[in-house]
Parts: structure tokens; sequence; C-alpha cells
């Protein structure tokens, strides 16, 4: 039996303080061949950042080229700035069968199940929000209203969950990355890709 090839499309979000980034980290050093997708942008790079690493750096004029053509798996504007996660490296990596992890907010998961529908969405959830309001004024980095503000929107992200694929509990990080490992191997094994790969 032939053992397919392409790889996954992990698509990753949760509210922020979550913890996504750390659960993710811990995964990359647990599991090999697995490609991080950078975001593309139209706002300036900041000190230090470096196009293709932190983001794809591009204009105004190129990313609606982008849209255009269809070359964006998903999109959205902030504060004047357009935000996305470019279709080609995508593909490009699945073809070489990496597994590509996409970290992205929940508007945007929606967006990738609508234009990819063989994409496994994971959905990181906080212990409590309890828990992520003390993660978030433990940053120390933002004022109490923004922090009330970012918890209200977790409450409404959590809503969303359900429209996953998986939820994972992220109430310690170990535990979580195991569970997202899992994940993967899961997908792996389903009897389409199997069956796909076998008559294909």
């Amino acid at each position: 039996m032939k053992t397919p090839e392409r790889g996954l499309l992990l698509v990753v979000s949760g509210p922020s303080g979550s913890g996504k980034g750390t659960v993710l980290e811990a995964l990359f050093k647990r599991r090999a061949g697995l490609f991080y997708s950078v975001s593309a942008t139209t706002r300036a790079p900041r000190p230090g950042e470096v196009s293709g690493e932190q983001y794809y750096f591009l204009s105004k004029e190129t990313f609606e080229q982008e849209i255009t053509r269809g070359n964006m798996l998903e999109y959205a504007r902030y504060c004047d700035n357009y935000y996305g996660s470019p279709r080609g490296p995508v593909e490009e990596k699945r073809a070489q069968g990496l597994d590509v992890i996409l970290e992205i907010e929940v508007q945007g998961a929606m967006k990738v199940r609508h234009n990819c529908s063989d994409a496994t969405l994971v959905f990181i959830m906080p212990p409590s929000i309890e828990e992520l309001a003390k993660r978030l004024r433990g940053r120390g980095t933002e004022s109490e209203e923004v922090v009330r503000k970012r918890l209200e929107t977790s409450k409404a992200e959590v809503q969303t969950a359900g429209a996953y694929d998986y939820i994972v509990l992220n109430d310690e990080v170990g535990r979580a990355a195991h569970d997202v490992d899992c994940i993967i191997t899961a997908e792996k094994l389903r009897s389409q890709r199997y069956v796909g790969g076998f008559l294909g």
C-alpha cells in the first residue's frame, strides 16, 4: 500500500494568552517534518525584522494583486494594513511531504476551511477564563483596559471552538504539545488518505 506523501495543513487558533506559540514551540521540538507558515503583511518592518522570517513584507499593490489572483488562503485588514496567509509556500511545502502549521485567528481559520477543504483545525483552549486573565495580566505589557478587551474577545473566540476539528486544553504545555502531536498522527492515518494514495 502506498503511504500518503502530501503533508497536512494544520490550522491552530486560540485566544490571546492561551499559549498557542508555546505549545507549537514544544511541538516542533518533539516532531520533525513540520513547517511553520509565515504570514504576509503590508505594514512596514520593525527594527530587526527580516522579510520571510517574521512576515513577508509586501506593498499594498502587490498584496491586492495576490488577493485577486487567489493566492491568499485567508486575509484580513487591520489598522489600514493587510495581513494574510500566502497559498504558494503552503502548497509547496505540503507537496514536499512537510506538514504545515498555520497559526491564525478564528476568522482566518474559517476562511482557510472554506478555501482548503482538507485543512485540519485545532483550537488551543485555556484552562479557564480566570487563568487566561491571570496570564494576560502576568505579561505586564498592557493596560487593564486592554486586558479586559482581550478577555471579551477571548470569550467570543471560545464560543467558536465547536467549529474546529479538535480542541486541545493547554493546562500543561508538554501535555498539550503531545495532544497536537497525536492529532497529526491520527490525521495521517485517516482511511481517505490511504485509499486515495493507493488508487491514485
